[in-house]
Order: C-alpha cells, then sequence, then structure tokens
C-alpha cells in the first residue's frame, strides 16, 4: 500500500508540474484556447472587440511570417464584463476568468500612459504573466506612438510566451561600439537613424544635436535615436517591430553583442531566435507547408457568481478540532468573503453525500445567516469525494447551464474511487478549488484542481497558522472588480504560554475602510477582547459564537484611517488565539493596495530550490519600498520567515519593479507546503516613480524622412503629485500550495550553490578598474560565500563560454559579504595579449564553502577609447535634421571637436594599453 501511495504521489507530481494560470496549448503548430480578458473597469465599447479581432488576425500572418512559418493563432476566446450589455453571441465561460488571462484590457497604470507592456519578472526562457493593452490603444488612438496593433501584438507575445526580452534599453539607450563610435541599443545594427534632443521652450521646438557627456562619454540624458522611416533590415521585432521593413527576430548571425540591451543581459548574449529555437514549442513543431486558417473567435460573457461548499464530515473531520475548525473559516466565507449577489449553495459528505442547502441568492445578512446553519455539526463516517462533487452538480442544475459554477470542496482524507469522476469533472464546465486539510489529504484531487483552473490550498493541523481560514479568505471572485473584493489586512495566530496576551495593532489605510471585518478564534475559552479605533474608543458589540469558538464584528460605514489595536487575553495556558482582520475599497473609484503571491513552479524536488513572488500593487502601479514577508508551512505545520527583495538581485529579476522575490530552499520534509505573504508599507514606500513599464513596445519619438524628423507627441510624463509618499499600510495574502518530493532527513545536505550575480557593472577610473554587485549567498541569496572568482577577456564570446580559461585577476584581498549587501572592488587590469583591444569584459562567479560555483554572472564591460559623437556639440540648434550621421550608416564626413578633457582620457587610455600589452604566454597568470 504505501510503495502504490508513493508512486502515485510522484505520478501526480509528473502531472501538474509546470501548470501555469494560462490554458494556452500549441496543437498543430497553432495557439488554441488564448484568453483575452476586457477589465471591468473598461466601459462598454463594441469597437474594442471587433478591433482586437483585427489585431489578433493581423498578428497571425505576421507571427507566422516571423516564426519561419512554424506558429499562428488558432483561436482565442474575449472575455467580456458583466456590466456590458447581452448579446445572443455571447457565451457563458466556462474555466475561463480574469485570473487566467493572457491578455488584459484595461485602464492605463495613469491617465493618458497607454503603452502597451508584458507583466515579466520570471528569467529568460520562462513563460510571463500577462500582456497590457489599453483600451485606447486597442482602439488605434496610439498606433503613431507604438505603431500597428498586430504587429505590437507578437512583439508582447514573445515577451509572454517565449521569456525572451526587450533589445533597446532606455536606462542605457546609447553605448561605445567596437567601432569607436557611439552606437544605438539596437538589434540589428543594420537599422539606420539619427541622434537627436528634442527641445522646446517658448511654444518653437527645435532638434538639436546630442552632446557628450563628460562623466559617460556618450550622449546627454535626452538624446533620443530617431529611425529612418524608409529601411530595408529586417530585424528586429524585439527592438522596433514598428518599422515596415522589419518581419524577423534577431538572429545568432545577426544580433548585436555589444548593445547594453536586456535580451544580453537576461538571456546570456543569445539572439532571441535562439531563445526561441530552444524551446519546447519550437522543438515540438515543424515548418508547415500551407498558408494556416485566420483565428477563430469565442465572445464570453462574465455571469453571477455561483458557489457550492462541498464539505468533507467524514470520521476523521473529529480529529484535531478540524471540523469546528473548518465551520469558523466556512463562516467567514460565508459572512464576509463571497460578495453580494451571489448563488450559494452547500453540500456535506462522507461515505455518501447529502444537500443541505439549495442555491440561495446572498443579497444580505438574511441569506447568509440561513446558509451559516446549514454548516455540520457532526464528523462520521468514511470518504467519498465524487459522491460530494456529483450531488455539487445536482445543487447547480437548478441554473443552467453550470459553466463556470464553482465548487470549493475540503477534504481530509484519502479516496481511493476519487479519480472515478475525473472525466466528469473534465467535462463538467466547473470550476474546482481544493482545499487539503492535514498531511494525509487526497491527492488525486489536486489533478482535478488543476485541469479546471481552480486555485490549490492547503492548511496544516496547526491551527495557530489560521491556514484555513486564510485558504477560505482567498476564495474571493475572479471575474469582479478589485474594489469589490474582500481584502485581508491581518492574519496572525500564537498558542500562549508565558504571558496570556496577544497585542499589536491593525493598519489601515485611506484606500480601504469598507466592510471592515475582526474575527477572534480559539481554541479553550472565550478571550477578554478589547479593540480600539484610532481615536481611542473602544469597540464593543462583538457577536460570540460558542459552538464554532469565534467572535466577530462589522465596523458600520468606513472604519477610520490608522492604527486600530487589540488587546486579547487568554484565561489559560496553551491557549490558541487567532485574529483576522478584512476591508474593501473605501472608495470605487479608488483602487485599494494589493497583494499578489505566487511560488514559480507548482512542484519541486530536491535539491531543486523555488522562488516566492510577491506582487504589491495599487491597481496596476507597483508600490516600491514595502517590507514583505513570505511566511511558508510545511506539511506538518512547521513555519519559514523569508524576507522578499525588490532589488534586482538573486531571484528578482528587475529592481524597483514591485516585484518581490527571493528563493527558496530550506525544506523541512517532503510533502504539501502552503505559502502566505505579509506586506507592510511605512514611511519608505511609495508608488511607481514616472520610471515606464519594463518589457513593453519601444515608443517612437518619430521618423526620419528625406532627412527631416517629423515627431510624435511625447511620451507623457506622470504627474508628480500622484507619486507622494504613501501612508502606512499592511496586507496578508494567500500565494496557495505547492508539493515538495524527495526531501532526505535533516540536516540538508548542502546542494545549493550561490545565486547568479545578475548587476555586475564596470567603470574605468584612470588605471583602474571599479566593479560594483550585490552579493550572493552561500545557498542561492542566504548566506554568505566564501570566494569570489572574477576573470576578464578582451573577447565577450570567449569569456561566456571558456570562464576558467580566461585571464584571472587576484582577489585575495576580497572578502565576501552577507548576501544582498553591495559589493565593491576596484583591481589595476594586466595582461591582455592583444595590442588592439578595444574593450575589456569582465565576469564573476562566486564558490560556497562546499566549493559549489554559481552560474556565470552577467558580464560588464569597459571601453578603452573614448567613442566618437555625431558631430561638433557646440552646432547651432537646427530644426531639421540633416547633415548628421546616421546610427548604422557610413558617412563620410565626420567633425571632432578635441577638447581637454578628452585628451586627458585619451592619455590616461593609451597608458593602459600600454600597460595591457604582454605576451600571449602569460595569458592565464594573475593580474594585480
Amino acid at each position: 500500500m504505501g510503495l502504490s501511495r508513493e508512486f502515485a504521489f510522484f505520478l501526480l507530481l509528473y502531472l501538474i508540474q509546470g501548470a501555469s494560470t494560462s490554458f494556452v496549448r500549441l496543437t498543430d503548430n497553432g495557439y488554441e484556447d488564448i484568453l483575452i480578458a476586457i477589465d471591468p473597469g473598461v466601459p462598454e465599447d463594441v469597437k474594442i472587440i471587433e478591433q482586437i479581432k483585427e489585431m489578433v488576425t493581423t498578428a497571425s500572418t505576421y507571427l507566422f511570417e516571423a516564426t519561419q512559418k512554424r506558429f499562428f493563432f488558432k483561436n482565442v476566446s474575449i472575455l467580456i464584463p458583466e456590466s456590458w450589455k447581452s448579446d445572443p453571441q455571447y457565451r457563458r465561460p466556462k474555466y475561463e476568468s480574469y485570473t487566467h488571462a493572457d491578455v488584459l484590457v484595461a485602464p492605463p497604470a495613469f491617465p493618458g500612459n497607454d503603452e502597451p507592456y508584458t507583466r515579466q519578472f520570471t528569467e529568460c526562457e520562462k513563460r510571463a504573466e500577462h500582456i497590457h493593452l489599453t483600451p485606447d490603444f486597442i482602439l488605434g488612438r496610439k498606433h503613431s506612438e507604438y505603431g500597428p496593433s498586430g504587429r505590437l501584438f507578437v512583439h508582447e507575445w514573445a515577451h509572454l510566451r517565449w521569456g525572451v526580452f526587450d533589445e533597446y534599453n532606455e536606462d542605457q539607450p546609447f553605448y561605445a561600439a567596437a567601432s569607436k563610435k557611439i552606437e544605438a541599443t539596437r538589434c540589428s545594427t543594420g537599422i539606420s537613424g539619427i541622434n537627436r534632443v528634442h527641445s522646446c521652450q517658448g511654444g518653437s521646438c527645435v532638434y538639436k544635436r546630442c552632446r557628450k557627456d563628460s562623466t559617460t562619454n556618450l550622449y546627454e540624458k535626452d538624446c533620443q535615436f530617431f529611425p529612418d522611416k524608409d529601411q530595408s533590415e529586417k530585424a528586429s521585432i524585439m527592438f522596433m517591430q514598428s518599422i515596415d521593413s522589419v518581419t524577423e527576430f534577431c538572429n545568432e548571425k545577426n544580433h548585436n553583442r555589444e548593445a547594453p540591451s536586456l535580451q544580453n543581459t537576461k538571456c546570456g548574449y543569445r539572439s532571441v531566435w535562439e531563445v526561441i529555437s530552444s524551446s519546447e514549442d519550437f522543438i515540438n513543431s515543424t515548418p508547415m507547408g500551407a498558408l494556416p486558417p485566420p483565428p477563430a473567435f469565442s465572445l464570453l460573457r462574465i455571469s453571477g457568481r455561483t458557489v457550492c461548499l462541498v464539505l468533507d464530515t467524514s470520521g476523521s473531520m473529529s480529529w484535531e478540532r478540524r471540523l469546528e475548525r473548518m465551520n469558523q473559516a466556512a463562516k467567514y466565507f460565508l459572512l464576509q468573503v463571497v460578495e453580494d449577489g451571489s448563488w450559494v449553495g452547500m453540500v456535506r459528505f462522507d461515505s455518501d453525500a447529502y444537500i443541505t442547502h439549495k442555491l440561495t441568492q446572498i443579497n444580505g445578512n438574511t441569506e447568509r445567516d440561513k446558509l451559516i446553519a446549514s454548516l455540520p455539526s457532526v464528523s462520521m463516517g468514511g470518504t467519498s469525494i465524487c459522491s460530494g462533487i456529483r450531488s455539487a452538480f445536482q445543487v447547480f442544475e437548478e441554473q443552467k447551464p453550470i459553466d463556470g459554477s464553482e465548487i470549493v470542496l475540503l477534504t481530509d482524507g484519502e479516496d481511493p474511487t476519487a479519480s472515478s469522476c475525473l472525466n466528469e469533472v473534465e467535462n463538467s464546465g466547473v470550476i474546482i478549488h481544493f482545499i487539503a486539510l492535514g498531511p494525509n489529504f487526497e491527492k488525486a484531487v489536486i489533478q482535478m484542481n488543476n485541469i479546471t483552473g481552480g486555485k490549490y490550498l492547503y492548511a496544516s493541523d496547526k491551527a495557530q497558522n489560521n491556514g484555513l481560514i486564510d485558504a477560505f479568505g482567498s476564495l474571493t471572485s475572479e471575474n469582479v472588480g478589485v474594489t469589490q473584493k474582500s481584502i485581508q489586512l491581518e492574519s496572525k495566530g500564537v498558542t500562549l504560554s508565558e504571558s496570556l496576551w496577544m497585542n499589536d495593532t491593525v493598519v489601515m489605510d485611506s484606500t480601504v475602510g469598507k466592510d471592515t471585518f475582526f474575527l477572534i478564534t480559539w481554541n479553550q475559552q472565550l478571550p477578554n477582547i478589547f479593540l480600539w479605533d484610532p481615536k481611542g474608543t473602544p469597540i464593543t458589540n462583538f457577536t460570540v459564537d460558542h459552538t464554532s469558538n469565534m467572535a466577530y464584528i462589522t465596523i458600520p460605514g468606513t472604519a477610520q484611517v490608522g492604527n486600530w489595536a487589540y488587546n486579547l487575553g487568554a484565561k489559560a495556558k496553551g491557549e490558541i488565539l487567532t485574529i483576522t482582520v478584512t476591508s474593501r475599497a473605501a472608495n470605487s473609484s479608488v483602487a485599494p493596495i494589493t497583494v499578489n503571491a505566487k511560488m514559480n513552479k507548482d512542484t519541486s524536488s530536491f535539491p531543486s530550490p523555488m522562488i516566492v513572488y510577491a506582487e504589491v500593487l495599487q491597481g496596476f502601479v507597483p508600490i516600491l519600498g514595502a517590507n514583505v514577508t513570505a511566511i511558508i508551512e510545511s506539511n506538518s505545520g512547521n513555519i519559514e520567515y523569508l524576507e522578499l527583495l525588490d532589488n534586482g538581485a538573486g531571484a528578482d529579476l528587475f529592481k524597483d519593479d514591485g516585484v518581490y522575490s527571493r528563493y527558496f530552499t530550506a525544506y523541512s520534509e517532503s510533502g504539501t507546503y502552503n505559502l502566505k505573504v505579509w506586506a507592510h508599507g511605512g514611511a519608505t514606500s511609495a508608488r511607481r516613480s514616472s520610471r515606464h513599464a519594463l518589457n513593453r513596445a519601444a515608443y517612437i519619438p518619430g521618423w526620419v524622412v528625406d532627412g527631416e524628423i517629423q515627431g510624435n507627441a511625447p511620451r507623457p510624463e506622470v504627474n508628480e503629485d500622484t507619486l507622494a509618499i504613501l501612508e502606512n499600510f499592511s496586507r496578508t495574502a494567500s500565494g496557495g500550495a505547492f508539493e515538495v518530493s524527495q526531501v532526505p532527513p535533516l540536516p540538508l545536505p548542502d546542494k545549493y550553490p550561490p545565486s547568479q550575480i545578475t548587476d555586475l557593472h564596470a567603470t574605468l577610473n584612470g588605471s583602474e578598474i571599479s566593479l560594483t554587485w550585490t552579493a550572493p549567498g552561500d545557498d542561492y541569496d542566504i548566506g554568505k560565500v566564501q570566494q569570489y572568482f572574477i576573470r576578464m577577456s578582451e573577447n565577450l564570446t570567449e569569456l561566456r563560454d571558456n570562464f576558467d580559461g580566461a585571464l584571472q585577476v587576484n582577489t585575495t584581498a576580497l572578502l565576501p559579504n552577507e548576501a544582498n549587501s553591495k559589493e565593491t572592488f576596484t583591481f589595476k587590469p594586466e595582461n591582455i595579449s592583444e595590442e588592439n583591444a578595444t574593450y575589456i569584459f569582465i565576469a564573476i562567479k562566486s564558490v560556497d564553502k562546499s566549493n559549489l560555483q554559481s552560474s556565470l554572472s552577467n558580464i560588464a564591460q569597459v571601453a578603452l577609447f573614448v567613442p566618437q559623437a555625431d558631430g561638433s556639440p557646440g552646432e547651432n540648434p537646427s530644426p531639421s535634421p540633416d547633415g548628421g550621421h546616421k546610427s548604422g550608416v557610413n558617412i563620410s564626413t565626420v567633425v571632432l571637436s578635441v577638447v581637454l578633457p578628452v585628451i586627458a582620457v585619451c592619455i590616461i587610455v593609451s597608458a593602459i594599453i600600454c600597460v595591457l600589452k604582454r605576451r600571449s604566454s602569460r595569458r592565464h597568470t594573475t593580474a594585480f
């Protein structure tokens, strides 16, 4: 029995590994089940639907040619808000919801800022989250700035599906090329254009030649690259797909490895086509011999929520107060979480199943109280999960069609017959959310959950971890706007031994406060409960449910902004107390601050690490500077706390993007783990600054036509008034459950190397090179490494592909700091063999105490020359750009102005080149 159970568990891991919120699949070269969702906040306009169809249809043809006749878009569903008028051609969704959207058509983060982008915070080659397009972009009002929508959709699809990155870089728009000229960051270098500053004063605007920055020796901050309208170059789509001639991705032959593009830094200097060619999509497909059909579209309109609680009342539910705790959590769901207007039913099951409440529409407290009265009070008998599910189907039959209805299934026991209804579940169109209670739940149910796209949640038998209440609290509707959802502000529990008091405060910020709910639970006796609002007024009149050991109160109106203090006094040692606080948006027109948490995958096996992600947002605006902690509970209830960081190092892909990340390696046992995230913001937290969204199609400042710039309107900047420091806030969020296998007995052997360094930066200071980077840890981004190996070369590819054969830098004086600290190191380069070297390329590997090595860092470079600019920086401004150098185009005359600072730099660089001349036989000696 044990062997077969273990086999079933590993089979389950195989079946669900790599599961994603997306339903997209590739069948016979065509992408199926793409979901484009129109956000509830978008006003009704049926033209949006027609424009989406046109965009995807033209994109399909463009994608087919760009991928050498491999891929096209086969069928697409468009999800329409419930607030839009019904139409006979609209169908009810099945599993489709906003959670599963591949493309979100939604208002911009800031008014007028309609840049299309892809929410992408996972590493190269990994699928991104979703594409964000605004209604104004879909309706064609922004095409002059971003190009035709079909071409742009392919650019963003490459981000989403294949995990590639942009081949421009607004943080580093220019670089010193090997040609010893300043070049625009782009791929390929065959894209031609000119570099200019657009300057306006007193209503008059001109285009000036770009001046050099004396610090960087590159162009000044406001310099922009204006591409020629008439081009012949075909690559690349990830640079500027809006150029008419561009129909390809950069490949190994034409890829620009010199440019500081995100594609280079995030994908190891591989071209976009190399990354796509290594994807499963590419490996599992062959070019088509005929043209593909146009995409087929389905129109789905959101309907009201219908949900049935399917609750286990078998004999094992009498253990560890499981029935009582289930009723506490279910009551919390019915009182506070499920939205008004929803239809709710209830089923309980043991060896058989019983409908305890038919579908009832919730219009107020009366319906909620009737449902609560139907919660089970006795546990006995065996476990028949399929009986419970089939009874829920009967409940839904009252409202046909049942497509998109939800089952909330809670069970704690094994059921060898659970797989017998798998086909019924798959064909039903019903979504199953699975709450697993305790360590011995039926693993086969996870497969049902995965097929239907529901949530998978876990709660251990340790009540102080508040897992069951968190699980039910996360089951808000996936198809309503965020201002309608219940948001968890606090979730905390404790076993009181020394002190009998649980004292703290809950922060109420101005974005929430409506329908605020305080819930207290206990194990033995009703505690003394004291609650004060921010003005010090005591809050009384809690409703006490002695049967379920819980007390609760809803604050009338809008709760006051500030700190709500509570003191909970236990009456016996060993008491377990929990507190949960939820609220809703204070204003339907102001998005509340939210936290979304997830793991990078659903399953792992030792020693493979996992990554925790938490997004902190207000609407679509990332929140920076928050304190974010992951709370990870193992199968048996052990807790690990992990500080998440938004520092662009280790597991965190981009600094200051509002995504907080960290590696998780502290496995304590095989089995199921549960993720919860806590976020707090104070005086150091602010909304996203004027930095534009990452991973988006390039904004086109204008085109060069017949030697003159035809400029677009400047890109809107964010109003600084909207970027004020935020008030204090606190949030908690469930990130669901995940499975870990093959964990050996503790203590774990050291199998974790240091994390890859991803932010290595090099600068030339006189005759020395200064390096900076963020320190990795002994185990990925935890602890301290033992040693750094720094090597350099004048050839980027050789350094990347043969790091151990490159020239080593002496690092004996470099003592590593703790993970996530800032490291600095300065050295004088020697022993470069090439006399005509133009660059030094530098990379790092780190080693831990077990001699495990990290992956190769990103490659930093320093130029051993002063790059030439387009022309004289002192030239008078001209309203037209004729006569200037075009990036990527040879010119016959270049006017250079040599000034004293440049002469000084040239002398320094010449001195370095002289020092670097050494015999090649000393290539592998140490540099000092």
